[in-house]
């Protein structure tokens, strides 16, 4: 069940989603509330679960992964009856960002990053594709990126 946000919890949110750096003080002047009050405010959502984590965001083309790839995964019959250990290898590649189980044609969704195209050849022939129960992979590279963002649209 979610938890109940007020507008303070709102409006905290959506300032530490923006900079999460930036000194307790200056999140309670742009949500008007004093310093200690917010400090707690901030404390219970962390203790909540709400605020899971704070990460400093790198700009992946910067540290040379200049490949941003979105792989569809079909697995077979048998692949199905051991997702558990299909998403433990997954977990364990540094290169997956993001997996998600889907409905559907595709049994998941792969965002993946690599130095360049190459890089993932390397990986995808090396290691994704010598998964056990892989049916079929749908690789798709993305050209530009037009919108990423980490914030949730908190209203």
């Amino acid at each position: 069940m979610p938890t109940p946000l007020d507008p303070f919890d709102r409006k905290i949110l959506n300032a530490i989603q923006e900079d999460a750096n930036q000194p307790i003080a200056k999140i309670a002047e742009k949500v008007g509330l004093s310093t200690s009050p917010c400090w707690r405010r901030v404390e219970r959502l962390e203790k909540e679960g709400v605020i899971v984590k704070r990460v400093a965001i790198v700009d992946r083309q910067k540290v040379g992964l200049n490949a941003h790839i979105f792989a569809q995964v079909k697995l077979n019959a048998h692949g199905r009856a051991n997702l558990d250990e299909f998403a433990a290898a997954i977990r364990g590649f540094p290169e997956v960002l993001e997996a998600y189980v889907l409905m559907g044609v595709f049994d998941f969704m792969l965002r993946i990053v690599a130095e360049d195209i190459h890089a993932y050849e390397r990986f995808f022939f090396n290691h994704l594709s010598k998964l056990p129960g892989i049916q079929e992979i749908n690789s798709t590279v993305a050209l530009s990126e037009l919108k990423s963002t980490t914030a949730l649209p908190i209203r």
